[in-house]
């Protein structure tokens, strides 16, 4: 047989042990239902990374396993695994024809339901998050431009009196603000997916640093954090990071156009 990890590290077993199997479906007797008891030889342990499967399953010949529960030529459930799991209703219909009739069909988002829509929520609530604090970000760079702004007032006023357009002085402190939005952008993106790709050697990294712990599999059901770099995400982001820098640059932009030439050089 094969056992899980989790089923291995309880019973202590590995490769070459022997275990005992005990079924409460036994043998019918005259004092009742005998439970059945086999063993059988570890021949690998498997981990597939997730808590609830490694630490209770365990994988024997079919042949045997039909011996041993006592269920000759009789086949209870059939698993199919598929090439492109999100694509599972287009199998559905071949899958049902070739088991035959009065086959019922349960796929895995039937029932992982609750923890995909969990997932959803959390994926929305994350973009809200991260559109609050970019939002906080380019705050900042209203803030930094509204004092240079204040604090160009007279070279501004001069550049006015020397035939500078409003357009033009707009358009000098939208660089300036926009500058700052594409730089910090572009150094987010970087970072961002240098971590997603490497999310595992730096979990195994603060792991190691804090002794252990910080992930635990019996608490999250999974070994590791699996992360795959969707461009699309990474396109919302920059998009949503580039619009925000953009829209909150033109409000000082516009405050330094139309500021009165006058009134900036009047006590210089």
């Amino acid at each position: 047989i094969a056992i899980g990890s989790g089923v291995a590290q309880t019973l202590g077993a590995g490769v070459g042990d022997m275990v005992q199997l005990i079924s409460p479906n036994g043998v019918q007797g005259p004092f009742g239902t005998s439970p059945r008891t086999s063993t059988y030889e570890v021949v690998h342990v498997f981990q597939v990374g997730r808590f609830d499967i490694d630490r209770v399953r365990v994988y024997m010949p079919f042949a045997e396993a039909q011996s041993y529960f006592n269920r000759d030529n009789v086949v209870d459930e059939l698993e199919v695994l598929v090439e492109d799991p999100e694509r599972i209703d287009a199998y559905l219909d071949d899958i049902l024809a070739a088991a035959g009739p009065n086959m019922l069909s349960w796929t895995w988002q039937q029932s992982a339901g609750g923890f995909l829509r969990a997932l959803e929520m959390e994926d929305n609530i994350m973009f809200v998050i991260l559109s609050i604090l970019v939002l906080i970000a380019t705050l900042n760079i209203t803030s930094g431009l509204i004092m240079l702004v204040k604090n160009k007032g007279r070279d501004v006023g001069i550049l006015r009196t020397m035939g500078l357009s409003q357009g033009s002085i707009l358009r000098v402190f939208f660089i300036c603000g926009a500058s700052i939005g594409i730089i910090g952008t572009a150094i987010g993106v970087v970072l961002g997916c240098l971590f997603a790709i490497y999310i595992d050697p730096i979990f195994n990294s603060v792991n190691w640093l804090l002794g252990g712990g910080v992930w635990d599999p019996s608490v999250r059901f999974i070994s590791q954090l699996p992360a795959e770099l969707q461009w699309a995400d990474v396109l919302s982001a920059v998009a949503m990071s580039l619009g925000l820098s953009f829209i909150v640059t033109i409000f000082p932009a516009r405050r330094a156009a139309r500021m009165n030439p006058v009134e900036a050089l009047r006590y210089e």
